[in-house]
């Protein structure tokens, strides 16, 4: 038979189309893993500065936020939540409830929690910051509660 080997390609020759499949997919997959990755470093990036919102700006995104909250009948809620990295220590004083915690925040999470020292907490608001999970056993995201009840 003259034509075989364009029939009934060699189990060498399969396994090499194979291969080449593998190594696209994977090629795809590390691109797809490198854009995510620089995705979440620029959010990141974006996140350790501060908002630019003015005060009044601020407090009036507080007040929604509370608002809605009142209205449905809750007693706290969670404000905000942001990758550990956004604490200069990866969040271990906080896990570790350290006096001088707040001390480790930068960017957004710490205007909150100057926010609520500023106008807040007078008002006899109480805030929590708090590992809210830990990916492979390690600390992971935190949030951000304000709460108002007793």
């Amino acid at each position: 038979m003259a034509g075989l080997d364009d029939l009934i390609p060699s189990a060498a020759q399969i396994r090499k189309e194979a291969a080449l499949k593998e190594a696209e997919k994977a090629a795809e997959y590390a691109k797809v893993a490198a854009a995510a990755e620089a995705e979440k470093l620029a959010l990141i990036e974006r996140l350790s500065k501060p908002s630019g919102k003015t005060e009044e700006e601020k407090v009036k995104l507080a007040s929604t936020i509370i608002g809605r909250a009142v209205r449905n009948g809750l007693t706290e809620v969670q404000v905000y939540r942001f990758p550990n990295t956004l604490c200069t220590d990866k969040g271990r004083a906080i896990n570790q409830m350290e006096k001088g915690w707040e001390n480790t925040l930068t960017g957004i999470p710490k205007e909150i929690f100057q926010l609520w020292t500023d106008h807040l907490k007078p008002r006899g608001y109480r805030i929590a910051y708090q590992i809210i999970d830990f990916p492979g056993g390690v600390p992971g995201d935190i949030g951000v509660t304000i709460s108002w009840g007793d």
